[in-house]
Formats: structure tokens, C-alpha cells, sequence
């Protein structure tokens, strides 16, 4: 059931991406060659801890027997797509690109996002990889308007990103949030006839997040049982903001840099 938020809803959820984006505009600028993920994901807390929030993801779980994510941040590296723990000993290299998600909840509302990020030089087809799958993004962000659909969000970026020779994960998508962490809708990053019967209203806030790879779109859960990977082995990029169709009938990206 989808759970539509009132404009002062809405309202509190814009303070909290606010500080959201603030924070992982912090973290982002730490990421660099010879860093350890687990120094972000350090920052990432402290500096959401500071602002009277809380990180959502730290020991969140999807079920009552599910093992609890182990940290605050997300940290997915290059063939990685997304919910790579950052308590694993990793070093950023240059060449490298990582994907940086995180969320907080702020006065009983989450908010998410994610950006993912060159460190030190990278290739032509790196760079490719993320200024299409930041593109596909505010595409999709420029269909969320009354008389839409969802499926109207996905064929913008699935069309976007094919149309540069990448490929949108399937298995993975973006959802409904506000009151929880996860909620309905599903909101894949490609069309389905299911999406298609889902209109946008006012008082509906997603979190559009694409993902898209170098390769084909299959993925596989690694062997630490967090980190979806690429299939074939290709990179992966992934971009997200929290978007809401306020009761003035206006789009908001409620997690603004």
C-alpha cells in the first residue's frame, strides 16, 4: 500500500535531506586514493549523529530474522552495484569508482540517496558510465508529475541509458520512502506494465535510484551475502535522490546538494 504524505510530511522530509545531502557531500569529498572505506563510513555516522539524525541503514533489517547491516554507509566499488558494507578493509585506488548510498531518518522521516564517484583518474568509459547514469536520473526526475505513471520514470532511463550502450539492472529497483525506509511503490529503472498502472499523486515520495552497468544487466550476490555485483565483471554506477510530488502539484528533490 502506498503511503501518501501530507505537505507538512513532506516539509519534515525535506529537512532531513537536507542534511542528508549535506553530509554526503562531506563524505564524497573525503573519497580518494589511499582512503579506507571505512573511514567514510566513520565520517558518514559521526557527521549524521552531529545533526540530531540517524543513519538508517546501520543494523537495519528487511525482517525480524534478517542479520542487521552491519554500517552506515554503503560503499560499492567499481563492478560492485549496491549495499557493499564499508567495514571491509579496502583502500580506494585511483582508477576506481565508488558508489556512496546513504540515508538517515530525521523526526521519524528517511530520506536516501547515492552518488557514485571517480577517485583520482579514470577511464573515458568510467567517466561515460556515471554522466550517463547521473543524466538517466534527472530524467527520470523530470517525469514525476501529476497525469505520469511509473512506468513513465523507467522508460526515460532505461531508453537513456541503452541509448549510450549501457544496460539498467533488472532485479534491483527503487521504492517508495518517508515513513519507513522501503515502501511501496517499486520503481523499476525500466518499463513494466505493472508500473504502468501506478500513477504519480500528489503527497507520493520515491526514491528514484538507477542503476546501470557497462555490461549486461545480470547481477549476483557476492559472498559476503551484502554486495550485488555485476555478473559479467563490468562496472556499475548508481545514482539516487528522494523526489516528492508536493500538494502544490510541484517535483521536489528532497535531497538537494
Amino acid at each position: 500500500m502506498i503511503i501518501y504524505k501530507t505537505q507538512k510530511e513532506i516539509e519534515l522530509m525535506a529537512e532531513g535531506g537536507k542534511i542528508l545531502a549535506e553530509v554526503l557531500k562531506k563524505v564524497s569529498a573525503e573519497a580518494k586514493p589511499g582512503v579506507g572505506i571505512k573511514k567514510l563510513n566513520e565520517l558518514a555516522e559521526n557527521l549524521i549523529l552531529a545533526s540530531g539524525s540517524r543513519p538508517s541503514f546501520k543494523n537495519y533489517k528487511t525482517s525480524p530474522t534478517d542479520r542487521p547491516f552491519p554500517t552506515a554507509l554503503c560503499a560499492s566499488i567499481n563492478n560492485e552495484i549496491v549495499h557493499g558494507p564499508a567495514d571491509r578493509s579496502i583502500i580506494l585506488e585511483s582508477g576506481d569508482i565508488i558508489g556512496l548510498d546513504l540515508g538517515v531518518e530525521y523526526k521519524g522521516y528517511f530520506t536516501d540517496m547515492a552518488v557514485t564517484l571517480a577517485v583520482g583518474k579514470i577511464s573515458p568509459e568510467a567517466e561515460k558510465l556515471l554522466i550517463v547514469t547521473r543524466d538517466a536520473l534527472a530524467l527520470g526526475i523530470k517525469q514525476v508529475r501529476e497525469g505520469n505513471t511509473l512506468a513513465d520514470i523507467g522508460s526515460a532511463i532505461q531508453t537513456h541509458a541503452e541509448k549510450h550502450g549501457f544496460s539498467v539492472v533488472r532485479e534491483l529497483v527503487g521504492h517508495g520512502v518517508g515513513k519507513n525506509v522501503h515502501e511501496d511503490p517499486r520503481v523499476p529503472n525500466y518499463f513494466t506494465e505493472e508500473a504502468k498502472s501506478i500513477p504519480i499523486k500528489k503527497g507520493m515520495t520515491i526514491a528514484i535510484e538507477p542503476m546501470v552497468n557497462i555490461g549486461d544487466w545480470p547481477i549476483k550476490l557476492a559472498d559476503d551475502s551484502w554486495t550485488f555485483i555485476t555478473a559479467d565483471g563490468s562496472l556499475s554506477a548508481q545514482f539516487e535522490h528522494t523526489v516528492a510530488l508536493d500538494h502544490n502539484g510541484k517535483t521536489r528533490i528532497l535531497t538537494q546538494f
